[in-house]
């Protein structure tokens, strides 16, 4: 299988840590979104990031849509709880909590590409608070926890994982490990795994 995506998308990380956790081969390809001869155009409707590509040419997009698939091809390790109604909210609340905290960044980035002239203020303003309540949330919510949901790694810990590498690329100055020094320790560890550092080598 071929997942499509760019090096520098949370969502695609999210995916990417997913598929090299559980072990599963496949190639990525860098399909620029905004290239209008990106390759993402002929796989996915949407001509969105990322896209999985099974063998017999289907395609799955949305990284949440990819990871649960992909969840489903093994057991090592179960990344959504299948058995525990309540656990299962639980990680995928995580997920929705980190893919907000990588939406706000992705906003502000955007929004500070553009000319002075043409930035809005209250986007920026609104985002970057966005940002730091949630941050506050999740360090909050993980205390002095090992991982996000549970006694092992989960789509939480992947999901937040990405979002963070993201929040560090395009926002350099903002001292949340100052300010969270729970999740700081909890992000070096998790920064140490294969799977993170294969995702950032390309």
């Amino acid at each position: 299988m071929k997942l499509l995506g760019a090096q520098t998308s949370p969502f695609t990380r999210k995916a990417r840590l997913v598929l090299l956790e559980k072990s599963i081969p496949h190639e990525f390809i860098t399909a620029p979104p905004r290239d209008p001869d990106s390759p993402i155009n002929g796989v996915n409707p949407l001509a969105k990031i990322p896209a999985l590509v099974l063998d017999d040419g289907d395609c799955i997009f949305d990284s949440t849509v990819i990871a649960e698939y992909a969840d489903t091809l093994n057991d090592a390790p179960i990344l959504i709880p299948r058995n525990d109604a309540l656990a299962r909210m639980r990680v995928r609340r995580w997920e929705a909590l980190a893919d907000g905290i990588a939406e706000a960044a992705v906003a502000v980035r955007y929004e500070t590409a553009r000319p002075p002239e043409k930035q809005d203020e209250e986007t920026i303003t609104r985002n970057n608070n966005t940002l730091t309540r949630s941050l506050t949330h999740a360090a909050a919510q993980l205390g002095d926890k090992p991982w996000c949901e549970g006694g092992t790694i989960t789509l939480a810990d992947l999901a937040l994982t990405a979002a963070l590498v993201y929040v560090n690329l395009r926002q350099p100055d903002r001292d949340w490990r100052g300010t969270h020094g729970n999740l700081a320790a909890w992000f070096e560890r998790m920064s140490g795994r294969e799977s993170v550092r294969k995702s950032l080598e390309g």
